[in-house]
């Protein structure tokens, strides 16, 4: 009998562990003759099409030797979240330093703060705010966040708020760059 996305989680963790990513989500979809399987995983970093096309490969060699998912034949996706996916873990903020994000508090669910994800240690995050070109901080524990979105940017961020996110300038560089 096929197994669900707990028991391919325990499966397939090992081999993401081993490969330095984090397993992110497992989903199972579709019925009979059309089965898919997407196995998400991340880290600090993220992961090139290469790495991604091995570990996919490795991920498939574990679920057809376990026979998991039965005689019928499925689909395996291997990738890495997409933007817009929320923010729920302390090392979700991490990977997002510098980037701008929009955040809605549990308490106070009218007004949303838009800023740059900052240094993130002992449950909280430091939130970088630019407005009307001056800068400010707030620092939001990670606990009071109900939801928070990385937000697609088209235009180069600003030095000075990348600096205060706590990147060093090397990384400032790149981003200002990759941005134009």
């Amino acid at each position: 009998m096929p197994i669900g996305s707990e028991q391919v989680s325990d499966l397939v963790a090992p081999v993401v562990e081993a490969r330095g990513f984090d397993l992110e989500d497992v989903v199972l979809s579709g019925t009979g003759e059309r089965r898919d399987v997407t196995v998400v995983v991340d880290r600090d970093g993220g992961g090139d099409l290469d790495v991604l096309a091995d570990l996919s490969r490795e991920i498939s060699e574990v679920l057809d030797a376990d026979d998991a998912l039965g005689e019928e034949p499925y689909t395996l996706e291997v990738t890495s979240p997409g933007i817009d996916r929320p923010l729920t873990r302390a090392r979700h903020w991490r990977r997002a330093q510098g980037r701008r994000v929009a955040i809605d508090l549990v308490d106070d669910g009218a007004r949303q703060i838009v800023g740059r994800v900052g240094q993130v240690d002992d449950g909280q995050v430091r939130v970088v705010i630019a407005d009307k070109g001056r800068i400010s901080e707030r620092d939001i524990a990670l606990d009071t966040i109900a939801t928070a979105v990385v937000q697609i940017e088209f235009g180069r961020p600003g030095a000075a708020e990348l600096e205060r996110c706590g990147l060093d300038a090397d990384e400032i560089a790149r981003r200002r760059e990759s941005a134009q």
